[in-house]
């Protein structure tokens, strides 16, 4: 089934949900566009790795992955006036969480060229510090390529991406094409409307492509099956009372304990 709500749904944007639904659409969105595409080009997805280290309250041990450690060989018998003690001093290493979050290229099937880059944000990509500023750099190269470049920004918390005459928004749909910097066009959307249908540009004269961004939550959310789940929870970014009322005449029926009789 569909989400109830006519657009975004703001109870995907939980820290235990997002993640999922970012995964989910990259690959749905890479399937869309090379049905579209080919044979001209290629669509390929790549990912961004970001590193976060944990504090120490966090840290802990979470096994090995897939490596088989063999037991070290007993000193030789032999070595004998070899001094051998405990370190005398202890150090802690940096614990580290490692996200990977994808996006979509599209190449030229010639020469392998990235024609357009597909980004959709997620919370670390908003938030103030080091990821951010990774993905800010990551973006400004893009801008300053042959590449057109599409951002889309289904979250309504965080810091906004630097953009001048942004228009009141929840959302906002970005297509930046080469041949048009430093303007881009811009579809600015709000909580209770439709999201729209984008055009993706490629190379001259080939013409744009669609891209069905409703039609894509609502596919991703069926097959994540997310009216089980997440109307347990609370969307991270708070709304406001009437947003709060209204959104909950249209979650109330998915709302309650599961059936377990079957």
């Amino acid at each position: 089934m569909p989400s109830p709500f006519p657009g975004m749904d703001p109870y995907l944007e939980q820290e235990d949900v997002w993640h999922d639904f970012h995964e989910r659409c990259i690959p749905l969105v890479a399937e869309v566009l090379a049905a579209q595409v080919d044979p001209n080009y290629i669509v390929k997805i790549d990912e961004h790795v970001y590193i976060h280290e944990l504090p120490a309250e966090q840290r802990r041990f979470l096994g090995w992955a897939d490596l088989l450690l063999t037991p070290s060989a007993p000193p030789h018998q032999g070595q004998a006036g070899i001094a051998v003690g405990d370190a005398p001093a202890q150090v802690l290493l940096p614990a580290v969480d490692i996200e990977r979050l994808s996006f979509v290229e599209i190449r030229d099937r010639r020469d392998r060229v990235v024609v357009t880059a597909i980004e959709l944000l997620s919370p670390a990509n908003k938030r103030s510090g080091p990821d951010r500023e990774q993905y800010v750099a990551k973006r400004a190269h893009f801008l300053g390529s042959s590449a057109h470049f599409i951002e889309l920004d289904l979250l309504r918390g965080g810091q906004r991406m630097p953009l001048e005459n942004l228009p009141a928004c929840d959302y906002y749909a970005l297509v930046s094409r080469t041949e048009q910097r430093w303007r881009a066009g811009l579809w600015p959307i709000r909580l209770r409307e439709r999201l729209p249908v984008i055009r993706i540009p490629l190379r001259a004269p080939d013409p744009d492509v669609r891209l069905d961004l409703q039609h894509m939550l609502d596919r991703v959310y069926d097959a994540a099956r997310y009216q089980g789940y997440i109307y347990d929870g609370a969307p991270s970014l708070p709304l406001s009372p009437d947003d709060a009322a209204w959104a909950e005449q249209l979650i109330s029926p998915l709302k309650g304990p599961p059936d377990r009789s079957r």
